[in-house]
């Protein structure tokens, strides 16, 4: 069929546009129903990182799919980092972060960003699940303000001596009390400078400070406070050459607010699934609640924003280049929407289902709590407003 054909466009399928998409959405249907799902209340409950499905998840391929294959990923694009995050999290949104803290936020970053050397060292690893890795950025007195951070890395000679402290770190530990194995850390190696660095388990000051509990919500994730006190971090780990930081957390932070745009679809759907059945089934004055109107609405109006919220941030996936810059204003338009629709989803499931849906038996509560991380993690609201006046400003030709 010829793309000049008006029957290619109507046969694209926006969510699935090759056969390899289409075999990963069926490994990941199977994998969250088979795995994901029937641990999914138990960590939650616990406030515990699940380690082996997440190892589970690596043996899939699952952990590397944007990571070139001659170090072991599946070399395929945003679609599929999307798929990855949006069907995990129609079971579980805490495992699903975590999942996108590694294969994002650490293991793209160092595809992207690193050496041949760092990524053969690194990937290979972060590939299977055999690592847990993650990304410090955020400090106990820095957030969205990112280039105010603290931390920093002076040279000594064929050393940097890393000083500092990061929070709020998904991944930063494990269960037996070590912290996971590798970290992407921003510090800065002068005022306003700032630059990368890896940072392995077991390196001299480097250790687990409190792990973050009685969270609101992804309490799958393991979320830790880390600590670095004169840690001698080889030239040779710090990623690029000083001041290369700012664009490597700007580059990697849109396909990161993608992928949690990604996070927010499942769990608007999984959502809409609850409300559906439950409408269905649930009797009031004789009749099937989902033919009330009060119901009608929040069921419709959920449902048309999720279907809004998915047909923009797969066709934002599709356009994304992995490996690129200046894409902006789509990422940070998706995570914005996305957020908050799948947030309303939560609140209109929980409303629907009444005293049920503020129990933990029916997830809806589960999913509204983890909804809430997302207008926050990876870049706020607010911070989006900002970021998106500022390149509408920049770029009006995109409203024509």
């Amino acid at each position: 069929m010829s793309l000049h054909d008006p029957r290619a466009a109507s046969a694209l399928d926006l969510l699935a546009p090759t056969p390899e998409h289409a075999l990963l959405a069926d490994t990941l249907r199977e994998f969250v129903a088979r795995e994901v799902e029937p641990q999914a209340g138990v960590h939650d409950r616990e406030e515990r990182f699940n380690h082996a499905l997440f190892q589970s998840a690596g043996q899939l391929g699952l952990l590397g799919v944007t990571i070139p294959e001659e170090y072991g990923g599946a070399g395929l694009d945003a679609v599929a980092a999307v798929q990855v995050c949006e069907a995990l999290s129609t079971a579980d949104p805490g495992f699903g972060l975590s999942v996108l803290a590694h294969a994002i936020l650490f293991a793209h970053n160092v595809s992207v960003n690193g050496s041949e050397l760092q990524r053969k060292h690194v990937l290979p690893r972060a590939v299977t699940g055999e690592w847990i890795g993650g990304l410090c950025m955020t400090e106990p007195e820095v957030g969205t303000d990112v280039l105010s951070l603290r931390t920093t890395a002076r040279r000594d000679g064929d050393v940097y001596r890393l000083n500092g402290c990061k929070t709020f770190i998904t991944n930063g530990g494990l269960e037996d009390g070590s912290t996971g194995d590798c970290f992407i850390v921003y510090a800065a190696t002068a005022p306003g400078v700032i630059s990368s660095f890896l940072v392995e388990k077991g390196m001299p000051g480097f250790r687990l400070g409190q792990k973050w509990t009685d969270k609101l919500g992804m309490r799958a994730s393991f979320t830790a406070e880390l600590v670095f006190e004169d840690v001698p971090v080889p030239v040779a780990q710090r990623m690029g050459e000083e001041g290369e930081g700012t664009l490597h957390m700007m580059r990697n932070l849109e396909i990161e607010r993608l992928t949690l745009a990604a996070m927010s679809l499942g769990i608007a759907q999984r959502c809409l699934q609850v409300m559906v059945d439950y409408a269905s089934q649930r009797q009031a004055f004789g009749k099937p609640i989902r033919e009330f109107g009060q119901i009608q609405r929040h069921v419709t109006e959920s449902f048309a924003e999720w279907r809004a919220a998915r047909t923009f941030v797969y066709d934002v996936a599709r356009r994304m280049d992995v490996r690129g810059k200046g894409q902006r204003l789509d990422a940070d338009a998706t995570k914005l929407f996305a957020s908050q629709m799948a947030k309303r989803a939560a609140d209109a499931a929980i409303q629907v289902l009444g005293g049920y849906g503020y129990m933990g038996e029916y997830v809806v509560e589960r999913l509204w709590r983890d909804a809430k991380l997302i207008e926050i993690g990876g870049g706020t609201l607010e911070a989006h407003h900002k970021n998106l006046m500022k390149e509408l400003a920049r770029h009006p030709q995109v409203l024509r």
